[in-house]
Formats: structure tokens, sequence, C-alpha cells
């Protein structure tokens, strides 16, 4: 067996006690301290050594460290998202918004306005603006943090030109109409345990909203039939039991609501419109 092979086997036993996909995690930690891509590590695992630098980063794996943390990214749709402490990591479950915006607007050439409410590190603005190449976009947030990741991203994936970013309170003082409304608020009930991953690193103020996990939903609805433009929808992700709740919420701000489901199946996000 071969040095990189031994040293990822070994590793993902380690991490098999704190990770639900440990031989991933080890790969992808081996091939970020090579500087090289994960498959081109996998297709000559014989061809490469082990750097003193792998065993610190599975020493804070092993301490629960999200491992796109670690790495500094977190592949989404089609973009690779910069993240770091203080950002919430973007989720696959989320590009269910992402499929549910290019079905209302199958033209990819229109000229369409986004917004992005609460964007942290521009996930889903971002997104969208790589498959809308004609559209413009304002991403909101109410961490400094998370906005400087935003910009960031912004110029990595050469979008500054049509992706600004601010500080703000959801859609207060924001000058609409917009086209498409992105929204993924922070949606758990306070008395939800999650992972340690999650807990222990991840901004809390983005995951957790009131007793119910509705709080933001009860700001966030009513300010939205003012920024749409009449044929405009909003696309709001929700926890996966929640969505009768948030329908409701739509409803009795003027809203009708389209329910969309995530890979797994699972109620993921509502199209809103007026």
């Amino acid at each position: 067996m071969s040095e990189a092979a031994s040293a990822l086997r070994e590793a993902a036993a380690q991490l098999a006690v704190t990770s639900n996909t440990p031989r991933l995690d080890a790969e992808l930690l081996l091939a970020h301290t090579l500087g090289i891509a994960r498959g081109d590590l996998l297709l000559d695992l014989a061809r490469f050594s082990v750097p003193d630098s792998f065993a610190p980063l599975i020493e804070r794996r092993l301490a629960h460290e999200p491992i796109a943390y670690i790495l500094g990214y977190r592949d989404f749709w089609s973009v690779r998202i910069a993240v770091g402490p203080g950002v919430l990591i973007p989720r696959g479950d989320s590009e269910t918004l992402v499929e549910a915006a290019l079905a209302a607007f199958p033209d990819r050439n229109q000229p369409l306005r986004l917004l992005d409410l609460g964007t942290g590190p521009g996930t889903l603005l971002l997104a969208l603006l790589t498959e809308y190449g004609q559209a413009h976009g304002i991403g909101i947030d109410t961490s400094a943090v998370a906005l400087d990741y935003a910009a960031h991203n912004a110029r990595a994936l050469g979008l500054a030109d049509r992706a600004s970013f601010r500080l703000g309170d959801w859609g207060r003082g924001v000058d609409g109409p917009f086209d498409l409304i992105l929204c993924n608020p922070p949606y758990i009930a306070e008395s939800e345990v999650l992972m340690p991953d999650v807990a222990r690193y991840e901004p809390r103020g983005a995951l957790f909203a009131g007793a119910d996990g509705l709080d933001d939903y009860r700001r966030i609805l009513p300010q939205l039939p003012a920024l749409l433009a009449p044929d405009g929808v909003a696309l709001v992700e929700i926890g996966w039991q929640q969505a009768a709740a948030v329908s409701a919420l739509a409803a009795a701000a003027g809203m009708k609501a389209t329910m969309h489901r995530d890979l797994g199946g699972r109620d993921r996000a509502l199209s809103l419109r007026v």
C-alpha cells in the first residue's frame, strides 16, 4: 500500500468517530494539502507523498470544524463559494431555489433584477448571475463578515460588475421592484439540537429564528409584495416541515405559494407571487 493510500485509510478510520463522510473528508483534506483536485489524487495515489500539514487538518476535523471552513470554500451549483468562520456554509438543499428560479424564468438572456435577502457569502445571487448573463443583483445581510466574503466571491467569479452588497435588515430601505427575490432565512427552532459541526462553528444568527423557527418569515414576508415587480417571483427556503405554516404567513401577506421539493423529496422552498 502506498504512503498516500495508507494515510487516507488511517485518517478515515479516525474521522469515522466525528464525520458521516470520513473517507471523503480525508481525501479532500489530503488533496488540499497537495494543492490538487481530489480526482487527480485518486487517479494515481501511489504518486503522492503525504505532507506534514495533513495531520493538523485531520485534527481540526476531529474537533468538528466543518470541512468547508478548513478548505476555505464550498462548491454550490456551478460556482465555488469562499467561506470561513462567521459565515453560513452553503448547502446542496438550497440548490432547490436555483432550480425553481430557472423554471420560473427560462429565458437566460432576460435582464432580470435580483434581490438576495440574507445573502451570506453571496451563494444564491452569484449562482443565478452565472446563469443569467444580463441580470444584475443586490445582496443584503446583517453581517459585515458575510458581505466581505460575498464581495470577494463576486470578484473571484468575475461578477463584481453585476452584483452589489450592502448591510441591511431584510428588505427595509431597499428600492424595488425586483423580478426575482431570493431568501434563505434562519428557520431553525431555538430548541432544536444541531450537529456539533454546525452548533459549534456556524453563526447562530444565520440558523435560529425563535421558538418555532418562523420569526424571520413573519418579518420578511410582509415586505415582499412592495418589492416585487408585477410578474415577479420570490423564492424562499423553508424547513422540511414548515410548508403549511410559511404558506399561511404568505397568504396573510397577500401572496400565493407554490411548494418545491429538494432531491430528497422533502419540502424545501416556496415560490411566492402577488
